[in-house]
Parts: C-alpha cells; structure tokens; sequence
C-alpha cells in the first residue's frame, strides 16, 4: 500500500462548534470527525471520506443553528432595547 490519501476529519471545527454553536450536532460532528483517522489507518479510505463529509455536514448544521440562535436573541434583544426606550419617554 504505497498510497497515502490525506483525509480532512474536521475534529477542530466540530470542537469549536459544539463549544460555541450548538452542543447537540457539535458532538454528532466530533464523532464522525473522530472515525476519520481510524478508518485512513485500516485502508478503508471511502469510509474516511464518508465520515469526513459528514463531520464537515454536521460541524455547518452546529454552525447554522448557532447563528440562528444568535440572530432570535439579537432580535429578541433589540425589541426589549425599544420597548423600554418607548417605556423610559412615555407620551412623547
């Protein structure tokens, strides 16, 4: 097996998504990110391939619901910020 194939497993990514994004998927992605090097290691290199596109899959999905939460409670944030500017000068 003179052939070495570099796989990406995306453990840092799916790392820093379940810390900062979303706890759930994030560890859905660091298990899928942790199968990667073991399956390189036993020459199954389309499992690898698979474990990997799906770690990256999930690591967005964490991602993607992260931001998402982020923008509700921005939102949710900026009407409580109007809300009591208009309560703080009533009459107007």
């Amino acid at each position: 097996m003179s052939e070495s194939k570099s796989v990406p497993n995306y453990l840092v990514q799916a790392i820093l998504c379940t810390v900062f994004c979303c706890l759930p998927f994030g560890i859905v992605a660091i298990v899928y990110a942790a199968q990667v090097n073991g399956k390189v290691a036993a020459g199954d290199i389309a499992g690898a391939e698979a474990a990997s596109k799906n770690a990256k899959m999930w690591c967005w999905v964490a991602f993607g619901c992260g931001m998402a939460v982020l923008l509700v409670y921005a939102v949710l944030f900026g009407i409580g910020f109007v809300a009591a500017m208009h309560n703080a000068h009533p009459g107007g």
